[in-house]
């Protein structure tokens, strides 16, 4: 069995597939994360394809503060996801709330909410920086 999880386990850092979920950002962020997946950044050399769908997806890639409408929307969405499944917060919004903190409709940074497994901070988060903390990722998932 030793053998087969390393198989499972080189596969899942050799091509890990991403669902990019937004919770409520200012789309800053977003447009981020669609500039680190154009031929400019080129994220496929590591792997890296971005899919439609949770029940494909090995990482849950959000950006912005949770708000209380989309709150139930994103525990179906992580809980869809197949094991094992790891979430990026991407933004200071992700992380904490940022500048919606407090705000009436916002409940908290996505750890609040769903477990997650790496934090990349920035106001909007820059592609290289998305990039570097996809990559520390899954030298995590090898660890």
């Amino acid at each position: 069995m030793a053998l087969l999880e390393k198989i499972v386990t080189w596969a899942r850092i050799k091509s890990p597939w991403i669902l990019h979920f937004n919770t409520g950002a200012c789309n800053a962020c977003d447009i981020e994360l669609i500039a680190a997946l154009t031929p400019r950044y080129d994220v496929e050399r590591f792997g890296i394809q971005l899919k439609g769908t949770p029940r494909h997806a090995d990482v849950l890639v959000c950006s912005g503060p949770v708000t209380r409408q989309i709150k139930d929307r994103l525990i179906r969405i992580y809980e869809q996801m197949p094991e094992p499944k790891f979430v990026v917060a991407i933004g200071t919004c992700a992380c904490s709330g940022g500048v919606f903190k407090g705000c009436y409709n916002i409940e908290s940074g996505i750890d609040q909410v769903i477990p997650v497994s790496v934090y990349i901070p920035g106001c909007p988060a820059s592609p290289k920086a998305i990039i570097d903390g996809v990559v520390k990722l899954l030298a995590s998932i090898k660890g």
